[in-house]
């Protein structure tokens, strides 16, 4: 079976305090002004945010040179703390329920910003493929990492396989893509996300440990989760 080549992922960011004085200022009133563009509905361009912040164009371009660096430093903001997840929880199925549980009020908080980040990446995706991108594609990955860290106290329990498997997995319900189906789609509310959310995940750790009960103990070779 042959692999798929990853494309390389963006390394986490140091969650820090932007910087003060005037250039502070004005990159936290740019960031400010695209957050309210984007909780109004759209996915802004440099100078819609200049505009926004009442800064020139230049100046804008001189903080967040495309929109990829721009929608970044947002998601930064918004979901930076996500990244700092560090657990002591010995047990994987709770580690990973604790994972998820802490998150569901951040990504209710900054959905928004999160299906902008989407929208973003969907969009540079397309013009790649046509040969139309014209600025540095956005690119996603935070959550391989944070995962990995969850998933840390299954690495002697799970077979290689059987835990990148679920490394996956879980990948797909920890995101906004998850709250599109089930919002957009069904119109559930955000409780009831976050309810079904956490069902399918602890589903998935139960599946996973349950088949590697039961393989025999030739299979249960065991690795560990890169970060």
């Amino acid at each position: 079976m042959s692999k798929t080549t990853r494309q390389p992922l963006p390394a986490p960011p140091p969650v820090v305090e932007i910087e003060g004085g005037i250039r502070g200022a004005t990159r936290r009133l740019l960031l400010e002004a695209a957050m309210l563009l984007i909780r109004e509905g759209q996915v802004p361009t440099l100078p819609e945010v200049a505009r926004r912040a009442q800064v020139s164009r230049a100046t804008a371009y001189r903080y967040f040179p495309s929109r990829s660096a721009l929608i970044t430093a947002v998601i930064d903001v918004s979901l930076g703390p996500l990244r700092c997840f560090d657990s002591a929880e010995p047990d994987g199925r709770r580690r990973v329920a604790e994972l998820f549980e802490s998150t569901f009020p951040r990504f209710r908080e900054f959905e928004p910003q999160m299906r902008a980040a989407a929208q973003l990446a969907l969009e540079h995706w397309a013009r790649e493929r046509a040969g139309l991108l014209d600025e540095v594609p956005y690119r996603r990955g935070h959550r391989v990492g944070i995962l990995a860290h969850a998933l840390a106290p299954l690495q002697p329990v799970l077979p290689a396989a059987a835990l990148e498997r679920l490394h996956r997995a879980l990948s797909v319900l920890y995101g906004i893509e998850p709250r599109v189906v089930l919002k957009d789609i069904w119109g559930l509310a955000d409780a009831e996300v976050d309810a079904i959310v956490a069902w399918m995940a602890d589903a998935l750790v139960t599946s996973s440990l349950r088949e590697a009960e039961a393989a025999p103990p030739a299979r249960r070779t065991r690795t560990k989760v890169s970060t």
